[in-house]
């Protein structure tokens, strides 16, 4: 944060003239101004529990391979910081609790890693043009937060899947973490898990 203090008396605002000669009075404050805020000490990251090994190579026809797209959300959500859920009608945002990127991008890379190793399908990264696959995954993140009436994180997604044929089915997967203290450290590890937990829902889902 950058902290600067103006003391003293001015007495009028400073102001340029055409040849570039200030001129400078006293102001009768004294004050100070607060420009940015804080880092804070660590940033929050999603992280799969599923990993594909390093060298393993797919392929697949158009017709079995799967595009997962980034999901949409909410306002409370597209931002970089934790929601939490005060009241029925109040959110605030946790101190000191600030992602690494957006969660729908985040999550979205969650998903496609853990349904590639659930599944075994190759999974196509829709934000590349290049590409193209007959099946799609796609949805709404509703709820990636906090929620302070019963100390627990939900992650809340509702999925819309559409196979080679044209055929689109929809389902809500869910994952609650309970008895979360409202601090950075333990709800992003919760939300975290409960991500995962969602993934692996989807996944298997998406493999049946």
């Amino acid at each position: 944060m950058t902290d600067f203090c103006i003391l003293g008396s001015l007495a009028t605002m400073i102001s340029r003239t055409r040849t570039g000669v200030l001129l400078a009075s006293a102001l009768l404050m004294t004050g100070c101004i607060s420009l940015g805020a804080e880092p804070p000490e660590s940033l929050l990251n999603l992280t799969s529990e599923a990993a594909v090994p390093a060298g393993s190579t797919a392929s697949a026809s158009r017709d079995e391979a799967l595009a997962i797209y980034e999901p949409e959300v909410p306002a409370k959500i597209d931002v970089l910081r934790v929601p939490v859920q005060v009241t029925a009608t109040e959110i605030a945002y946790l101190e000191e609790a600030v992602w690494v990127e957006k969660p729908a991008r985040l999550f979205r890379r969650l998903l496609a890693e853990t349904v590639r190793v659930r599944t075994g399908k190759l999974v196509l990264d829709a934000d590349d043009p290049g590409l193209s696959a007959q099946s799609r995954l796609r949805g709404v993140l509703r709820e990636f937060g906090y929620d302070a009436r019963t100390s627990t994180v939900v992650v809340r997604f509702d999925a819309i899947r559409r196979d080679a044929e044209g055929t689109i089915e929809t389902q809500r997967f869910e994952a609650v973490e309970n008895g979360v203290l409202p601090q950075a450290g333990p709800v992003g590890a919760a939300l975290n898990r409960a991500a995962n937990d969602v993934a692996r829902q989807v996944a298997d889902w998406v493999g049946e």
